[in-house]
């Protein structure tokens, strides 16, 4: 339904991610927290993605590993809060990176049909950041919540 959107403003710690989807809330936020479903959207096409560790509610903690020709990528994390449908706020860290954690909160808005998606990724400092950046977070983030929009839309149509 839309385009991603990205702030990142020179100097700063955080990146700002914003997405409509054409799918009502419950079901972006059913596709983002459904470990079956995670694989089908989680990151580039090109990997395929396992969740070894999906314990999605407040105090849990989760584990995607990713492989593709290029190699194997793993990130994991554990859930600050998981309010359903409209909240979850979780750190990520990329394994290849140890102690490089950023915190993440998701906040998706009703929007009658449709769900705005707002992510607020903030790092520990800006080297931190704009390193994210420089290895393609942005392409890859976009792909990954292309591939969201679509399951999100498969899943409402079929409910």
């Amino acid at each position: 339904m839309g385009k991603t959107e990205f702030v990142i403003e020179p100097g700063r710690q955080d990146i700002v991610t914003e997405r409509t989807f054409d799918a009502p809330r419950e079901t972006v936020f059913r596709a983002m927290t459904d470990p079956d479903l995670i694989p089908r959207w989680w990151g580039p096409a090109k990997y395929d993605v396992r969740v070894e560790e999906g314990d999605i509610r407040t105090g849990g903690s989760w584990r995607f590993l990713t492989s593709g020709e290029d190699g194997e990528f793993n990130f994991h994390g554990v859930f600050h809060e998981v309010s359903a449908p409209d909240r979850i706020v979780q750190t990520f860290e990329f394994e290849g990176a140890p102690g490089h954690v950023c915190l993440e909160t998701v906040v998706l808005e009703d929007l009658g049909g449709s769900t705005r998606y707002r992510a607020v990724s903030v790092f520990q400092s800006v080297e931190d950041r704009d390193a994210m950046v420089g290895e393609g977070m942005e392409e890859g983030s976009d792909e990954g919540l292309e591939r969201l929009d679509a399951l999100a839309s498969e899943l409402a149509r079929r409910a």
